[in-house]
């Protein structure tokens, strides 16, 4: 019971967050209902407000054309191997660089310097990055071309831009290196946030900086190592900036990823906002569905067993105590 004379501060909570509740409900819950509305909708059209409901067996007809559609499959397909082919080299140069980084044996002089130049590719906008690497990739006349003549690796200007597997690969590299550094401080965090007095007890026992990396810092990050990989499935999956504004999806849709098809749906053409709201939707159960996937499979084995067992023994504390009646 609450005593005579003190204050609540519970109520001061509530009201420090009536500011986020109110933005998420306008910017993130309502346009989230809207698109799922207009999914089942003819909306198109720039600057038509009104639509109708499709009925029948055209009710489904946005989502059937997207995920027949040969373009989208395509985009599907970009958006995964663009997605998987960054994050693995991503995490393996984080992993690396948040291990040497935190390691207590090693002193490296300068490393915050080191660490805001790692992280400064993550705070440069996406239009100047892929300003930057178009224009080192230029044809003819081109910082890359004129390096590689100097070099007599070529013999004649190479037109990089036009082969689908180089612009990929440039957009990869784009993706690894603009987002290396972020998961490389978040890393850093949570190994910080291991006590001392394990990696202290490792060192007596004589453990190499490799198991105490295996059996000490990668476990106990596990929470971190879930986290990065829900949030960079979600910004993978969601790709646009890079993609659109390096090269629009090209060449021959070799860039293109299912948030570029979504912008032009909506935005380019004939306006088909029913369809662009229907991608959306795919797109929103995917990522749920690889989202539930990852917790499921990165799950605390050992705390879920400890549950289980747990629930059973007050089951049976339950019918000993119902027998003993």
């Amino acid at each position: 019971m609450k005593k005579k004379g003190t204050i609540s501060y519970a109520k001061y909570g509530y009201i420090f967050s009536i500011p986020f509740v109110v933005a998420f409900l306008i910017f993130s819950l309502y346009p989230t209902l809207y698109t799922m509305i207009i999914g089942f909708t003819d909306l198109k059209g720039a600057g038509r407000s009104s639509f109708h409901f499709l009925s029948g067996s055209e009710f489904f007809a946005n989502f059937k054309f997207v995920l027949t559609s040969p373009t989208f499959l395509t985009a599907l397909k970009n958006t995964f191997v663009i997605w998987i082919c960054n994050f693995i080299p991503q995490m393996i140069l984080a992993l690396v660089l948040a291990a040497w980084f935190t390691d207590r044996r090693m002193k490296i002089p300068g490393a915050g310097a080191f660490k805001v130049l790692f992280y400064m590719p993550n705070i440069i906008t996406a239009a100047t990055v892929a300003i930057l690497f178009n224009a080192l990739f230029t044809y003819p006349m081109g910082p890359m071309n004129d390096l590689l003549m100097q070099l007599k690796i070529i013999d004649k200007p190479f037109n990089f831009l036009v082969k689908k597997d180089i612009t990929r690969g440039i957009v990869i590299f784009i993706q690894t290196w603009m987002w290396y550094g972020y998961t490389m401080i978040i890393m850093i965090s949570g190994i910080l946030g291991i006590s001392p007095d394990i990696f202290e007890a490792a060192e007596i026992d004589g453990a190499s900086g490799w198991q105490v990396f295996w059996k000490i810092t990668l476990p106990s990050i596990k929470t971190i190592l879930l986290f990065t990989l829900i949030t960079s499935l979600i910004g993978g999956l969601n790709m646009f900036d890079i993609p659109h504004l390096f090269m629009l999806g090209g060449p021959d849709n070799a860039t293109l990823t299912t948030n570029v098809f979504i912008y032009n749906l909506a935005f380019k053409g004939t306006y088909q906002y029913g369809r662009a709201a229907a991608a959306s939707m795919v797109m929103f159960v995917i990522i749920i569905i690889l989202s539930a996937i990852m917790f499921y499979a990165m799950r605390d084995r050992d705390e879920v067993a400890l549950r289980k067992q747990l629930r059973l023994e007050k089951k049976l504390q339950k019918r000993a105590a119902k027998g003993g009646k």
